[in-house]
């Protein structure tokens, strides 16, 4: 369930670039012992920031802990996006994947109670070593960002996920971001420090910086315990929350298990937790039992708030669970003490979560809804906006004036116990962008993403896309309160959804597939579907493409469009007789205007809906390739593209759930299993194992794909014991010395060179076996930089009269991104225990 910002009532509209979200647009009215704890929270005047490098490295229990335990403002710098991992619940990755990446840490910390910061920094995969991760990430670009949101945020601590002390022992991601924490520890206190931000910022020192560490950075635990525990704290952190009915660690494990695309569920323990934190720099705590010792963090931090901290504790005492309207009064006095406070930091901390305690009390329900989830530039819709009085008292709400919102009335009496629907109708400007992600507008660079408004330097999102605006009075006072705009619906599973509401362009253009292979001269049919946002006149559709690719026809003309119409063309494709690679995208014109964008949505029930809005593109790849796979049985893993690609080289591919794998797999030329399959159904996987010994014994070939070393037994994977390690080789251009080049997998129906190993993204492989049965034969030999050459990244094994195949190539990035010779090889793999003959149409032609 998710919190927002409904607390206040309606006005204007807002114009703001970012998506409101589901499930933290949804209202969520909080109970009487949670506005208590609440209003407890406004005694205390500390601030915790803790920091990592990618989103499921936080320490939930520790920042639930401090949000919820110390009542301190607590939040999660992650350095990066995690654009560079896996996916485990479908196939988007890089850029879309760190989409969902944020949302998930959006939800955790909407469960834990901590705010959520990033960089610019760009996941760009695993790195072994800092000094690898600073020549991609711009390390002063990074440091910027770190000391601005420092000096924003104001922790009295930090905190360190990991040691700066031991790089090349773990992701140089990990060890680069605590080495950059200690740099900016000092900067952000430096007035030569990045002096730009001093225009509109003050230098801050955080008191003291801590290292989050654990028994598992001492290598055991029998370590741990013999270690010098000096300038160590320990924390007890299994705090039990009769207000929540959970104890701290069941909080961390509800937050954590939002990770899903990690495939990160957790569950929730009870009892006593101890975290520890080693004292790094900075004062030393004069209590080792509280990280914040010797800090100031009551009223009496802020001139003259000592009047406050009094008048704060007798609201405290006085508080009636059954009828908490009742401290209303005592409450806005405290906000009149606030308000007078000289001191804007803490003061404006302060009013905004005072005036929220107020809303919740008042038990006022507002909403703002409209009945589509998409509009494009020039619209106007109409909005319904909700205010529901559930109290005993009477308010007034005024509505304020704006020219992109008509209202019948600006002023409106919430009644005890009433409920008033106002009709209002939004005028969306004629000149407004399509919501995409701000950090995705600007074309980044392998380290770093891009976008010139320092101002959003840290923030996941930039807010709704559009707001409305109020002023409730209660008692003489006026609290400000914006609401977004949302679209809501019924949905017949799912009850009442809650959904962003995007701003869409008038013509969106995409291409069916990412990519098209080629083989030979012959033509392949490129689906290009246009989407009228909006009713449009005639114009023309052409697929831009590059020289020495022949297109027919040569465009498309477009009669007029009705609003919501989807139309489908198809370009017959002819590649050139040389091998090439290059980029098609579709192109719509009518009249002086012209539209190439795509609109992609990820839509799943554990985030808000996302959309992404970039100019549509595909590549289409000639690598010369020849397939000999007519029939292939996919087995789904964790999710990714390979079935998809193993199709467009020209095999008929049947995709399975692991559960639904027919018993006889006799007529497939190949059976492929996809990434994480035996990391995510264990159980199907093993049951499997009888069937896939049969079927290659009989003369199939089986070919799996990576998985990690979690938990996976030697046995577990196929037929013949495999075991895997956390080897990998992250450079993408690292040698690949091929050590059977005149194997059948390496010469037929494909001669593969060492230049099938060029253009290769992100990486070579990872999680490579390092032992495995004698059967095998190693393929291919590689390493990153001052190591091992490691051969465990393809090996194959005659076993019966069949064949097992077993990869660690990251194949699964290497096809969509349409890298020549990963098809060559992959049509190399699926072929292998099939007749060198290629795959051909009833017509004679090479199939496609």
């Amino acid at each position: 369930m998710k919190k927002n910002f409904i607390t206040s009532i309606i006005a204007l509209l807002f114009l703001s670039t970012a998506v409101a979200q589901e499930n933290r647009l949804a209202h969520k009215q909080p109970n009487t012992a949670e506005i208590y704890h609440n209003i407890e929270k406004l005694g205390f005047l500390g601030t915790a920031l803790f920091i990592a490098a990618h989103p499921d490295d936080e320490n939930t229990r520790l920042i639930s802990w401090l949000a919820n335990d110390k009542m301190a403002r607590t939040a999660y710098l992650s350095l990066t996006r995690g654009d560079g991992g896996q996916n485990l619940i479908g196939p988007q990755l890089r850029e879309q994947l760190g989409m969902i990446r944020t949302q998930e840490l959006l939800e955790a910390r909407n469960i834990d109670g901590g705010q959520q910061f990033f960089t610019r920094a760009n996941d760009f995969g695993y790195s072994k070593h800092p000094d690898e991760t600073l020549e991609i990430w711009d390390e002063q670009a990074v440091m910027e960002d770190m000391v601005r949101i420092i000096r924003e945020f104001k922790p009295d601590v930090v905190i360190n996920r990991f040691n700066h002390r031991t790089p090349g022992t773990t992701h140089g991601h990990h060890t680069t971001s605590a080495m950059l924490s200690m740099k900016v520890f000092d900067l952000a206190a430096n007035k030569n420090s990045y002096p730009n931000q001093l225009e509109n910022l003050d230098t801050w020192q955080a008191q003291r910086v801590f290292f989050n560490t654990s028994w598992w950075f001492y290598g055991s635990q029998e370590a741990f315990d013999a270690a010098d525990k000096t300038n160590l704290l320990e924390i007890e952190a299994g705090t039990y929350y009769p207000y929540k009915g959970l104890s701290n660690s069941e909080i961390a494990a509800l937050s954590r298990s939002q990770h899903k695309s990690q495939g990160f569920g957790s569950t929730g323990s009870r009892g006593s937790q101890t975290e520890y934190l080693e004292f790094l720099k900075g004062s030393f705590p004069s209590d080792k039992s509280d990280l914040f010792s010797g800090i100031n963090t009551t009223w009496t931090r802020v001139k003259g708030g000592s009047r406050v901290q009094t008048l704060l504790n007798s609201i405290i005492a006085n508080y009636n669970f059954k009828k908490p309207t009742e401290s209303i009064p005592a409450l806005l006095e405290l906000r009149s003490k606030i308000e007078k406070l000289k001191e804007d930091h803490w003061k404006n901390i302060k009013l905004a979560e005072l005036d929220q305690v107020i809303l919740d009390i008042t038990g006022v329900y507002l909403e703002a809804s409209i009945n589509t989830a998409t509009a494009t530039a020039g619209e106007n819709l109409k909005v319904k906006v909700e205010m529901t009085n559930r109290s005993n008292q009477n308010y007034e709400v005024t509505l304020l004036p704006n020219k992109l919102m008509e209202v019948d009335k600006s002023q409106v009496s919430l009644n005890a116990a009433k409920s008033f629907t106002l009709d209002a109708t939004l005028k969306i400007p004629a000149v407004y962008e399509a919501s995409s992600p701000y950090y995705l507008k600007e074309k980044s660079t392998l380290g770093m993403y891009q976008f010139k408004d320092r101002t959003l330097t840290g923030k996941p999102e930039t807010g709704a896309e559009f707001v409305v605006r109020t002023i409730l009075k209660i008692n003489n006072t006026e609290l400000y309160r914006e609401i977004p705009i949302i679209h809501k619906r019924t949905d017949p599973v799912r009850g009442e959804v809650n959904e962003p509401f995007h701003i869409v362009p008038e013509v969106a253009v995409s291409i069916e597939n990412p990519v098209y292979v080629f083989s030979g001269n012959s033509t392949q049919p490129i689906q290009v579907t246009v989407k009228a946002n909006k009713a449009l006149s005639t114009g023309t559709l052409e697929l831009c493409h590059p020289d020495g690719w022949n297109i027919t026809p040569r465009d498309f003309n477009l009669t007029e469009l009705k609003k919501g119409e989807e139309r489908t063309f198809i370009f017959n494709v002819q590649p050139p007789k040389n091998a090439s690679r290059g980029v098609v995208s579709g192109l719509v014109k009518i009249g002086a205007k012209t539209y190439s964008q795509e609109v992609i949505k990820i839509d799943y029930d554990h985030i808000p809906d996302q959309q992404l809005v970039r100019n549509n593109e595909s590549q289409v790849v000639k690598p010369g390739l020849v397939n000999s796979a007519r029939t292939v049985a996919y087995i789904n893993g964790a999710g990714d593209d390979v079935a998809q690609a193993i199709e467009a080289i020209g095999s008929k591919v049947f995709k399975f759930e692991p559960s639904e794998v027919p018993n006889d797999l006799s007529k497939y030329d190949a059976v492929v299993v996809g990434i994480r399959a035996f990391n995510v159904a264990k159980e199907d996987m093993a049951a499997l194992q009888p069937r896939l010994d049969t079927y290659v014994k009989n003369g199939g070939t089986l070919m799996m794909q990576y998985n990690t070393n979690r938990r996976i037994s030697p046995d577990a994977l196929g037929p013949l014991p495999i075991t895997l390690s956390r080897k990998r080789v992250t450079d993408e251009n690292a040698t690949v010395t091929i050590l059977k080049p005149q194997h059948k997998i390496m010469s037929a129906p494909n001669a593969i060179t060492s230049k099938d190993f060029e253009d290769w993204v992100q990486e070579r492989g990872l999680y490579f076996p390092t032992k495995w049965d004698a059967a095998f034969t190693p393929i291919l030999g590689m390493h990153d930089k001052q190591e091992e050459m490691t051969t465990g990244s393809l090996i194959v094994a005659e076993y019966g009269d069949g064949h097992i195949i077993y990869t660690g190539l990251s194949l699964f990035r290497e096809l969509p991104a349409g890298v020549s010779g990963a098809y060559k090889l992959l049509a190399n793999m699926i072929s292998l225990g099939v007749e060198n003959q290629p795959i051909e149409n009833k017509d004679g032609q090479r199939k496609l």
